[in-house]
Order: structure tokens, then sequence, then C-alpha cells
């Protein structure tokens, strides 16, 4: 019985023990849980700051990949740009060629102006055909009946504006002795009323400035056969122009006469403010470009002035610079006098 009491008193104390110990053990374990709360928060704050930099290091990161793709670009472009410089250098040269394959083609075809709005294909090689080989025809400053309708088509369909007279053409041969040939046909009355002009279509048929005659104020409505019979009294004509627009076919108002000989201009010049179709025209000479070009800004005063007033300055600019010379002052030879001291300073200094 002793034994089992004992055994009680044993078990008890454990008991009781086991409660303190759990008891005494409770508030420290409050303690851990509170600081692994601090713990998480900072721990949190560290994790969002770690985030923040490995993004900002990931946008560096992408932003020296595109800088370095640019860069990339930027040299493969060069390095093609240079490549197809030096393998396409024969397209460089292709529109060298083109403009020398176009001159050529200049000099082989020929233009024929003041043609009747009635003219055809058919009427234009007849007119050529003995001076060589045709390879095309095509007729150019044709107005369309209405502005829905194209050039191209007015010209086949021959729908051409009432008040239009007169087309222009392009006659192109085979050969380029053939056009030269057909410059002949120059002032040729192919209709009643229509004298045509003949001439090169390349740049270097140069119009002769001192044969020519420069026209003003001219009616709107005027023929170029208007023009040669007013001034067909001046002499032998080579041709007309009245510069006309594109659209309406109307003239601006001005054009040119080209005569035989230099004396037909002086006639011609007398015909200043004579009517013509009922309006004062103006005639004058043309000025030649290059001369023009040379001395545009030259002075109106005559050339015996300009030399005495060149004179003047020269010699203005020569005596200013003589008397601005120095001459020197001359030394005189007088002996110096000597200093004379008053006596009563004399006896004092005694």
């Amino acid at each position: 019985k002793g034994n089992k009491k004992r055994k009680r008193t044993e078990d008890g104390e454990k008991v009781s023990e086991d409660q303190s110990s759990s008891t005494i053990q409770q508030p420290p374990v409050k303690a851990k849980k509170a600081k692994k709360k601090e713990r998480s928060e900072a721990e949190k704050k560290l994790s969002e700051r770690e985030n923040a930099l490995e993004q900002a290091d990931e946008e560096e990161d992408q932003e020296l990949f595109q800088n370095k793709a640019k860069e990339k670009k930027k040299a493969s472009q060069a390095i093609t740009k240079s490549v197809a410089n030096s393998a396409t250098g024969a397209t460089a040269k292709q529109p060298k060629r083109k403009r020398v394959a176009d001159e050529t083609a200049d000099r082989r075809t020929v233009f024929v102006g003041n043609l009747p709005v009635t003219c055809t294909v058919q009427v234009l090689k007849s007119l050529f055909k003995k001076y060589g080989q045709i390879k095309s025809i095509r007729f150019r400053s044709l107005i369309p009946a209405e502005d829905t309708v194209s050039k191209k088509v007015a010209a086949i369909k021959h729908k051409v504006h009432p008040n239009s007279k007169s087309v222009n053409a392009y006659v192109v041969f085979k050969e380029e002795c053939d056009a030269q040939k057909a410059l002949k046909e120059n002032g040729t009355e192919i209709a009643s009323g229509f004298h045509i002009r003949v001439d090169t279509a390349s740049k270097t048929s140069s119009h002769d400035s001192k044969r020519s005659v420069f026209l003003g104020n001219l009616s709107y409505d005027i023929r170029d056969d208007a023009v040669r019979e007013h001034f067909r009294v001046c002499g032998d004509i080579v041709g007309v122009r009245v510069v006309r627009d594109g659209r309406t076919g109307l003239g601006k108002g001005f054009g040119y006469v080209l005569f035989e000989n230099t004396d037909a201009v002086h006639l011609a010049l007398k015909l200043n403010n004579s009517v013509l179709m009922g309006r004062k025209i103006r005639v004058q000479r043309v000025a030649d470009k290059k001369k023009a070009q040379k001395s545009p800004d030259q002075s109106r005063a005559p050339k015996d002035r300009v030399d005495k007033k060149k004179k003047k300055e020269k010699s203005c600019s020569n005596d200013s610079f003589v008397g601005e010379k120095a001459t020197p002052l001359k030394k005189s030879t007088k002996p110096k006098r000597l200093k004379t001291i008053p006596r009563s300073k004399a006896g004092k200094n005694k």
C-alpha cells in the first residue's frame, strides 16, 4: 500500500511539473510568434525592394539589347548600301545611257507645228516619207472636247474642242540624216491658211536672236498666218511662233517671228504700235541670253566718265598718302644760354 501511495504522489508531482512547465513555456512562444510576424513584414519590404531592383535591371538589359539591335541594323544597312552601290554600278550608269538614247532619238525626231486639226497620220506620212523611213508619228497639243476625256482618247476618236484650230506633231525617222533633210518642209502650206513650222526636237537647235523679233499685246484668238501676213512686207519669214496655253489652246498674248536676214528686223521694228486684229502690237528685239548672263548689271554711264572717275580716285589716294608723311625738324645749332642767378640769391647761397 505504501508503495502505491508513493507512486501516486510521484505521478501527481510529474503532472504538476508538466502543467507548470507548460504555463512557463507559453509566454516565450507568443514572443516568438510576434518576432516571426515582425520578420515577415521586413522580409516583405526586402522582397519588394529586391523585385524593384530586378525589374530595373531587366529594363536596363532590355534597353541595352534594343540599342545593340539598332546599331546592328544601321551597320547592316550601311553595308547593304555600299554593296548595292558597288554591285549596281551599272544601274547608276543606266540613266546616263537613257539620256544619251533620248538625245539620239531627239536628233532623229522632227517637230511639226501649226497643223490643222483635221490633219491625220496618213497626211504627214505622205508629206515626209520621201525623206526616209518613218518609225512613228504622234500628235500633241490636242484640246479634248470634254474635261473627262484624256488627250489620247481625244486624238484617237477625234473629239477635239471646237475652239482649237491648230495641232502639233512629232515625226520620228529611222536615221538622223533623214530628219535633217525633212527640215526643207519648213514654211510649206499644208492647207489653206496653215504654213507649218518644221524644226528638230533636240536642244541643240539654237534660235538666232539677231534675226528674230519679239511680239507683244497680241490677241488671244490670233493665228500664226495672220502674223505672217502682217510681217511679210519686211522680208522672207522662216517661222512664226505664237505661245499658247496647253489646256485651252488660246494664245498668251506674245510670240516671235524669225526672218531669213537681219535687214528684215530693222523693217519689222518700224511696225511697232501697228494695229493687228484691233490691237496695237509691241515689236522689240530679242535679247541675247548669253550676253545678259555675262553682264547682268552694267552701269549706264559712258566709258569716258568712268575712266575720269577712276583717275580722280587714284590721284586723291596718292595725294592723301603723300600728305600723311611727316617732315623731320632740323636741330638748332645756336649755343644754349646759361642761367643767370640774381645777386640777392647768390649772396644768400654764399
